[in-house]
């Protein structure tokens, strides 16, 4: 899956991918791709929870060799 830009959020914790997606997402135009990598577990609630909450569409999710996550979400 490609991306048009991605957000490093390795070793930060709730709430912070959530809100940090959430700000380099409006920056970005509509249909762009964020990949957000992230190594908290609670995303793998928080950020679905997020863009059905947000209008954006959550394209793919990637589990990494080391444990992390990437997200690709698709701006609304």
């Amino acid at each position: 899956m490609t991306a048009d830009d991605t957000l490093d959020t390795l070793g930060l914790l709730c709430p912070l991918p959530v809100l940090k997606a959430r700000k380099r997402l409006k920056g970005l135009s509509s249909g762009a791709v964020l990949r957000v990598l992230t190594s908290d577990p609670a995303a793998l609630v928080d950020i679905p929870h997020f863009c059905h909450e947000s209008g954006h569409e959550l394209v793919a999710t990637q589990d990494m060799p080391d444990g992390s996550h990437a997200f690709f979400i698709r701006r609304a």
